[in-house]
């Protein structure tokens, strides 16, 4: 899709001009995971390597052997290596998700888009998917662009808050400067008694 204006970009790459295998530098992680429900784990995450392989092999999911380890590494990396046989839809909602981060890290991205990843979880699972995903970022190199409506997860797990409405840029600063003013710019006037970190 076609930004309104202005641009997005990958070091000098616009993302919108991503054409072919060069797409899969940026992975997809949704809200309500986008998984096939009839397939396994393993075969869900081996969908993150179509991108490397011919399209006939992905549409018949015949997968070398590297790209099967590749994926059943990612499993391992976010936990369900032991779930790798399962369907997916005999998951929890925080499993599926684990297997979405893990479907998104078998293309090798550069950037990890994550679509309000954890708006369907709850508090538990919510905060192993934030935890996973700043870890991926931090050994990996990866670039994780997370939205959250959540005000304690962005001043827990972000490094930097971008603060949008309708559609606008509000504020763009280090987590560390989402303060009561930021907040205030973005929300309105807090009540008394209440503070950003413990606001939604």
């Amino acid at each position: 899709m076609a930004p309104d204006r202005g641009t997005s970009r990958i070091g000098h790459d616009d993302i919108t001009a991503l054409r072919g295998n060069a797409r899969r530098r940026v992975a997809v992680v949704f809200q309500q995971f986008n998984l096939v429900s009839r397939l396994t784990a393993l075969d869900n995450v081996l969908a993150g390597r179509l991108g490397y392989v011919p399209a006939w092999r992905g549409w018949l999911r015949r997968f070398d052997r590297q790209d099967r380890l590749v994926a059943l590494e990612c499993l391992d990396r976010v936990g369900l290596l032991g779930h790798a046989a399962q369907r997916s839809d005999r998951l929890s909602g925080g499993q599926q998700q684990r297997v979405a981060i893990a479907r998104a890290l078998a293309q090798e991205p550069d950037l990890i888009l994550a679509d309000e990843p954890v708006a369907s979880l709850d508090p538990n699972a919510s905060t192993g998917v934030l935890e996973l995903l700043r870890s991926i970022a931090q050994s990996d190199g990866v670039g994780v662009l997370c939205s959250l409506h959540q005000v304690p997860y962005a001043r827990a797990y972000a490094d930097r808050v971008v603060g949008l409405s309708h559609g606008r840029v509000v504020f763009d600063v280090p987590t560390d400067h989402f303060d009561r003013a930021a907040f205030e710019q973005l929300y309105g006037p807090l009540d008394t008694g209440t503070t950003p970190a413990s606001a939604a």
